[in-house]
């Protein structure tokens, strides 16, 4: 099952290494992964793989080394999108993670330490859940594995035992064990689109961590909710729109802008419209009461 999985989803893998100026030339500064997703060439990394790079060389399986060009990355999610101009490679096909669940078979493909495709495999371990980055960024809608993540492997792709990519592998918490972090792939996707469509990514601001968890089924009932799930408030920022608001740390987010949303990627998309810079209904479940709120979002500034 996961020789199989692997097979469809190698040849798209790619390492990146970057070059910046020191001391007058050129000299290499870091290395990462990535991953082809599209047949003209695009390929998905992390915007931290890429940061500050003056030249991005791209190595496929075939050891083929290619130059990048970058179309543009977003910070705020840690996703980066690169060009090449070259043959000789397949493209990994995009999964939906709205599927997803947790105990769920994935398995990682990167370059850890320069070491070329390594695989390594795990479990979901949560979903929906917000991640502070070591530059201090929050990153949302983020998919934590017990799969072995090492430097190197950032930028690699998640995949399932299908061989669909279901997230951008990101991060790992320095002195935590089996703790490992990919940026789901239904938000790289609206990334990508804004990217390539406009230059640059449009996400208004609430300023909360989330983190997706089931409903109580007879609150469920009791309210005739439509959804399952619902997103759990673990943290509000100070000075922030969600601070400003009647929200509190453990509400449970059910509906937004008058949309159920029962997942961080619900949210997310509707975060991606301008029209929600004004005042937003919001309503949560708190206890075991159904609270209606309003909160003001705010354009999120790179």
């Amino acid at each position: 099952m996961i020789i199989d999985a692997v097979e469809k989803t190698k040849n798209a893998v790619v390492k990146i290494d970057i070059y910046k100026t020191q001391n007058g030339k050129l000299r290499p500064a870091g290395s990462g992964s990535g991953f082809i997703f599209s047949s003209d060439g695009l390929a998905f990394t992390n915007s931290h793989v890429v940061e500050g790079a003056e030249k991005i060389m791209v190595s496929l399986l075939n050891e083929n080394e290619i130059e990048a060009t970058l179309i543009g990355k977003d910070p705020d999610t840690d996703l980066a999108i690169l060009k090449i101009y070259a043959e000789g490679y397949s493209v990994a096909k995009l999964g939906d993670t709205s599927q997803l669940q947790i105990g769920q078979f994935v398995i990682a493909i990167g370059n850890p330490y320069g070491y070329q495709h390594t695989v390594t495999t795990g479990v979901v371990s949560a979903l929906g859940r917000t991640l502070q980055t070591q530059s201090g960024r929050m990153v949302d809608n983020v998919i934590q594995s017990d799969a072995a993540l090492n430097p190197g492997n950032s930028g690699g792709p998640m995949i399932n035992t299908d061989g669909e990519v279901i997230g951008v592998n990101t991060a790992v918490i320095q002195g935590a064990q089996g703790l490992s972090f990919s940026v789901d792939i239904n938000t790289a996707k609206e990334i990508a689109r804004q990217i390539i469509q406009d230059g640059k990514v449009f996400k208004a601001y609430l300023g909360l961590q989330l983190q997706d968890v089931p409903v109580n089924e007879k609150i469920r009932q009791y309210y005739k909710l439509p959804n399952r799930n619902g997103i759990f408030i673990t943290r509000i920022e100070p000075d922030s729109p969600a601070s400003r608001s009647q929200l509190l740390e453990g509400d449970i987010i059910i509906s937004f802008n008058n949309k159920f949303v029962g997942n961080s990627n619900e949210l997310f998309k509707e975060l991606t419209q301008k029209s929600v810079l004004s005042v937003v209904n919001i309503s949560v479940i708190r206890h075991a009461e159904l609270l209606n709120f309003i909160i003001v979002p705010v354009e999120k500034k790179n």
